[in-house]
């Protein structure tokens, strides 16, 4: 694993790290408590897990995963994948896809690539997440490396440059993938969109070459739908403060997050892993200039993930009742309808403020999918 010095404050934990880290989450009481809620595990049963892991590798086969299996067991009706067969074994990709919950994105899909004989993923966290020492603990012995957030303009320039050099070095050492959000931050409004910004990053390190750089990457598409979307009244609620005022998010609430992320009911689960982005990259580079480039790069990651997202008739609904119509109501029934619109209004019912808004922006979270998806064009080829 990549252990350079010059990546010392953004790498996971190597393995001579582990034993320290594992001790401090043992005396956690926070992280202990946190825990047993969201597993059901007794704690000493953590505990006693927790003493018979000295390295990473057995962290996430024999702790971590097996406590996201007893969360997703808890609190979703299961967990689909297509296109498992477009990977190889001894190849490390860039995972890249639509981000709608803090931890089980990327958690999710490790546990998918692990199961089918392929490279578990260091997963990128934005250091604004970094919210205590447990968690911090917690994300480093789960391959995490950190994207550093509100950093002032003068030093993005080198901090890209770090991680763009990291992200390189880490899928040509092959021992691990790499799985990184399309955009800063989750999607809090269902519409997924690539930033280019992610992709100039990227493209910092490795040939001046436009193909030869980015083919070098290996990007793989990942779309993830949630049949109920993670914390949807709580984006509700960001959204709609966004329109009265200034909104500053606390550590305490990207806390509340996570955990609320794990622990809510989440429906059905389901992956589309694309083809590794690789033909389309000759026809982009003809486009006259590396900005124009980006841009196109980021509509194809879009297509591919706006095409592969799997819709279920919440989103349908959601469509459908935003527009007042019923362009949809083929797929779906009067008991879907009316077992969707009871949550929706028990959740707004919490929310203090416009009752009209809130229920828009809380359809727009569950109806903007299905406007990408019909707006879908074919990708380059």
């Amino acid at each position: 694993m990549t252990s350079d010095s010059e990546f010392d404050s953004i790498r996971p934990y190597l393995n001579k790290e582990v034993d320290q880290a594992i001790q401090k989450l043992s005396r956690s009481s926070e992280f202990l408590s946190v825990f047993q809620q969201l597993t059901k595990m007794d704690k000493n049963v953590i505990v006693n897990a927790l003493s018979q892991i000295h390295d990473r590798d057995s962290f996430q086969n024999d702790f971590f995963g097996p406590a996201m299996e007893a969360i997703i067991k808890n609190t979703s009706d299961g967990v689909t994948v297509q296109g498992l067969e477009n990977l190889r074994p001894d190849t490390s990709y860039l995972f890249i896809s639509n981000h709608r919950d803090i931890i089980l994105d990327s958690a999710i899909l490790n546990l998918l690539l692990r199961k089918n004989g392929l490279k578990y993923t260091q997963a990128a966290i934005g250091s604004n997440l970094l919210v205590n020492e447990w968690v911090t603990d917690l994300v480093k012995l789960n391959s995490c490396f950190v994207i550093e957030r509100d950093i002032p303009v003068r030093e993005m320039i080198t901090s890209f440059a770090l991680r763009s050099a990291y992200i390189r070095k880490t899928l040509g050492e092959k021992q691990n993938s790499i799985w990184i959000a399309q955009r800063e931050g989750r999607t809090k409004n269902g519409d997924d969109k690539t930033q280019p910004s992610l992709l100039k990053m990227l493209k910092m390190s490795g040939s001046k070459d436009f193909v030869e750089n980015l083919r070098q990457l290996r990007i793989v598409p990942v779309s993830i739908s949630y049949e109920w979307e993670p914390c949807d009244d709580l984006k509700t609620n960001e959204l709609y403060t966004r329109t009265l005022s200034e909104y500053t998010k606390t550590p305490e609430e990207d806390m509340h997050s996570m955990q609320t992320g794990l622990g809510s009911p989440k429906g059905r689960i389901h992956f589309t892993i694309d083809t590794p982005i690789d033909t389309e990259l000759s026809q982009i580079a003809a486009l006259p200039s590396n900005g124009e480039r980006l841009e196109a790069l980021a509509r194809l990651i879009d297509t591919k993930i706006h095409r592969n997202f799997k819709l279920w008739p919440n989103n349908y609904i959601a469509y459908d009742l935003a527009h007042s119509g019923n362009k949809f109501s083929h797929l779906y029934n009067d008991q879907e309808k009316e077992h969707f619109i009871q949550v929706m209004t028990q959740k707004i019912d919490r929310i203090e403020g416009n009752r009209s808004l809130l229920n828009n922006i809380f359809l727009e979270i569950y109806a903007n999918p299905v406007k990408n998806c019909t707006n879908t064009e074919t990708p380059a080829k």
